[in-house]
């Protein structure tokens, strides 16, 4: 999990928003993160990978159950990578 990952979910789930990977960057960068929009598109995909973030049709991430218990430090590394296997 890099700095950018925790950043994307935090935004997501403190400001409980639906958002695709362009919009999201740009508010990310607004409320003080660097974070660029290729950073962001190419995090969003791993995160969905990982199942602590879901697509919509649309193109809109959102944070899942499993993303909320990785905020809440509920869930470990180890839990990510035995889902991998």
């Amino acid at each position: 999990m890099t700095m950018s990952d925790s950043a994307v979910l935090e935004f997501l789930a403190e400001h409980d928003l639906e958002l695709s990977p362009k919009p999201l960057s740009r508010n990310l960068n607004r409320h003080g993160y660097d974070i660029g929009y290729s950073t962001v598109r190419l995090r969003v995909r791993t995160l969905e990978e990982h199942g602590l973030l879901s697509k919509d049709d649309d193109g809109y991430y959102e944070v899942t159950e499993k993303g909320q218990l990785w905020l809440n430090d509920e869930l470990d590394v180890e839990d990510l990578e035995h889902e991998e296997e």
